[in-house]
C-alpha cells in the first residue's frame, strides 16, 4: 500500500500470510476447513466439511472496500456486507417434502443448535456477487446472479469480468444505504439497499421467510463485519484493503 493510500485512510485487511484481522474458522470447536492461505491469497476451499464465510474481526458502517478476486471454473462466491445474522442451516428432515432453500434458512433461524462438525453456515446480508459468468448455471440463468451484481436485487449494468482464472479488481462503496459495485474499473451497480428494486428482490426471495425478510428490509444492524463467501467452490482473494467513510 502506498503512502498516499495510508494518508487517505486505507488499511490492509489481509497481510498475505496470516488470518490476522479475520475470525479464523480453524480455531473454532470443531475446527473449520473452509479457508486457508494460498500463494498470498485467502482461499475458499472447495467442498469443505464445514461450509462457512470468513468474517472480518472489525465491523464497518460506511466504507470503501477494494480487493482482487479469482474464481474457479463454473465457480460461485461473493463478498457480503451489512451482515445481519448468521447460523447453520439444518437440512430438510428425512421423509419430508422438498423445501426451498429459503424455507430451510427460516426454519434454521428459529432452531439453532451448537456448531456442527459438518454443514453450512448461512450469512444474512447484502452480496457483491462473484461467479464464472461463462459457465456457472446460476449466472447463466439470471443476470442478477452475474459477477458484480447486488445479488438477486440489481443486475450489473455491463459485463466487466475477466476470463475465469484471471484476477479481477473489485470495489464496494457503502454510504448509508447507497451502494456502488465496481468491477475492473467499471461501475456496474449504483443503487440503494432500500430502493424499489432491492426491496422487490428481498420480498420475492424471502417471501416464505418472515424473519429474514424483516432483517434484510429493515437492516437493524448498521455496523457489521465484512464476509468473504465460501459457496463450495475454490475462490481466491488478495490485496484486500478498506477505507472507512466518516
Amino acid at each position: 500500500m502506498t503512502p498516499a493510500e495510508r494518508k487517505a485512510g486505507w488499511v490492509l485487511l489481509f497481510d498475505g500470510k496470516s488470518m490476522d484481522g479475520w475470525v479464523d474458522p480453524r480455531t473454532k470447536t470443531p475446527p473449520g476447513d473452509a479457508w486457508t492461505i494460498d500463494d498470498q491469497c485467502l482461499k475458499a476451499q472447495a467442498r469443505p466439511r464445514i461450509g462457512e464465510d470468513l468474517f472480518s474481526q472489525k465491523t464497518y458502517r460506511d466504507f470503501e472496500l477494494a480487493f482482487d478476486f479469482k474464481i474457479s471454473p463454473a465457480g460461485n462466491s461473493g463478498v457480503k456486507y451489512r451482515v445481519q445474522d448468521h447460523f447453520f442451516v439444518t437440512p430438510t428432515p428425512a421423509g419430508s417434502p422438498k423445501e426451498r432453500f429459503e424455507v430451510q434458512v427460516e426454519r434454521s433461524f428459529s432452531n439453532r443448535g451448537p456448531r456442527p462438525d459438518h454443514g453450512g453456515d448461512y450469512v444474512v446480508g447484502f452480496e457483491y456477487q462473484i461467479t464464472d459468468d461463462a459457465a456457472n448455471k446460476d449466472a447463466l440463468g439470471n443476470v442478477k446472479h452475474t459477477a458484480g451484481a447486488l445479488y438477486d436485487m440489481v443486475a450489473p449494468s455491463s459485463h466487466a469480468s475477466l476470463p475465469v482464472g484471471e484476477f479481477n479488481h473489485a470495489r464496494i462503496v457503502v454510504r448509508g444505504n447507497h451502494v456502488e459495485h465496481w468491477l475492473n474499473g467499471v461501475k456496474v451497480v449504483d443503487s440503494s439497499l432500500d430502493s424499489d428494486a432491492a426491496l422487490a428482490g428481498i420480498r420475492k426471495r424471502w417471501r416464505d421467510s418472515p424473519h429474514i425478510l424483516e432483517m434484510m428490509a429493515k437492516e437493524p444492524r448498521k455496523d457489521c463485519p465484512i464476509t468473504l463467501q465460501n459457496h463450495g467452490d475454490s475462490a481466491w482473494f488478495r490485496n484486500i484493503k478498506i477505507r472507512e467513510i466518516k
